[in-house]
């Protein structure tokens, strides 16, 4: 998105075979036929059947039909995905409110497990963890020196409510080790990161995603600002990456007058629905000022787009990332799931924000906004 209006491609995909490769996979009726979908199901169920019986080697068959999903996905759209079930329950956590664990954000470091820092009255924190601790064990389960997979490393760290985990740490700012027993509880996650006065008129709200209680955290933070007399606000989405697109509505609905249109979505058929705002806005007028970032995405591109093309605020930053696809997740009994784009999202004024891209993922589109540096548009207006 460009912070001055233009109109640029929104390119939301929608796709007509994953439908038949997919339900080869999901136990569908099929029957024998030479023509049609359903030989196509057929054939990739007898192949499978027949590497899986006939095949000299041992082949695990599940890995197959992890790369066959992956494969065909990855010449559809960039955003249409398969999630292997190691990574979509970790996902989808992500994108609720809280979890069960002991309540750290960490990164690897070189070959450790480092704190970023405890979630505030989470687990972790109130046993003492602080930041700059590097985990070396879990019971008594090393973590370090060897690359753990995620799934295993959360397997450790996470767990049933109220259960316990004794965590051996070394504190640099101390030169020693400790040995923390934490009990594992639920933990929010926020993601409202602050809410804010920059002065005495003026509210600041950083919103890091767009995940199941945005709406509601927002709401929240709005009317503490509003209780202190604000008349202005700034809402910041920069390295915001997108989430629910129905979170960055409600969001838009605290700001826009009543049936206002925030965005709409058009699928393969040409059915186009349209969602509007409501008369509940808490802060429909007053400036709105709004941050963005070649990582604001999607659902943040959906806000920003509102809000610009009602003449409701104005956009400050570097042009947004171009997400303009709409995806809807299908799970399988293993526990993984396919995220398919079945529609494109358009802003008020009928803009389409999909940046361009060629048939499928590729590396050139995850990184052409490194690209940037290079022609100088981070630092200046590119004509």
């Amino acid at each position: 998105m460009k912070i001055e209006k233009t109109y640029l491609p929104l390119l939301l995909f929608s796709c007509i075979a994953l439908g038949i490769v997919i339900g080869g996979f999901i136990n569908y009726p099929t029957t024998k036929t030479t023509l049609g979908k359903k030989y196509y199901k057929t054939k990739l169920n007898k192949l499978i059947d027949f590497i899986d019986n006939e095949y000299v080697d041992d082949v695990k068959t599940d890995s197959i039909v992890d790369f066959t999903l992956t494969s065909v996905l990855a010449n559809l759209d960039p955003h249409s995905v398969y999630v292997p079930k190691s990574e979509q329950s970790s996902i989808a956590e992500s994108m609720k409110g809280d979890f069960v664990g002991i309540g750290v954000n960490f990164y690897s470091y070189k070959d450790t497990i480092a704190v970023i820092k405890p979630i505030a009255n989470g687990p972790a924190e109130k046993a003492g963890i602080k930041e700059g601790d590097r985990i070396l064990y879990a019971d008594n389960f090393q973590l370090f020196g060897k690359k753990l997979k995620s799934e295993v490393l959360f397997s450790k760290l996470k767990g049933e409510k109220n259960s316990e985990v004794i965590l051996t740490v070394y504190r640099k700012s101390e030169n020693k080790k400790l040995n923390v027993k934490v009990i594992r509880d639920v933990v929010s996650i926020k993601s409202v990161d602050v809410a804010l006065l920059l002065n005495k008129t003026t509210g600041y709200i950083k919103i890091n995603r767009f995940a199941e209680t945005t709406g509601q955290e927002f709401h929240v933070a709005l009317l503490k600002l509003k209780r202190s007399g604000i008349n202005s606000l700034v809402i910041d989405l920069r390295e915001n990456g997108g989430g629910f697109m129905e979170m960055a509505a409600e969001v838009a609905d605290e700001l826009l007058k009543d049936k206002e249109l925030i965005v709409f979505t058009k699928n393969k058929k040409g059915k186009i629905d349209k969602t509007f705002a409501s008369e509940n806005g808490d802060f429909e007028s007053g400036r709105v000022s709004v941050l963005i970032n070649e990582n604001s995405a999607s659902a943040s591109e959906i806000l920003a787009g509102a809000i610009q093309d009602n003449d409701r605020g104005t956009i400050y930053g570097r042009r947004s990332f171009g997400k303009g696809l709409v995806q809807r997740e299908m799970e399988f009994d293993d526990g993984s799931a396919v995220r398919l784009t079945i529609a494109r999202y358009y802003t008020p004024s009928g803009r389409s924000i999909q940046k361009h891209y060629d048939k499928g993922a590729s590396e050139v589109y995850y990184k052409e906004s490194e690209n940037r540096f290079g022609s100088g548009e981070l630092y200046e207006k590119v004509k």
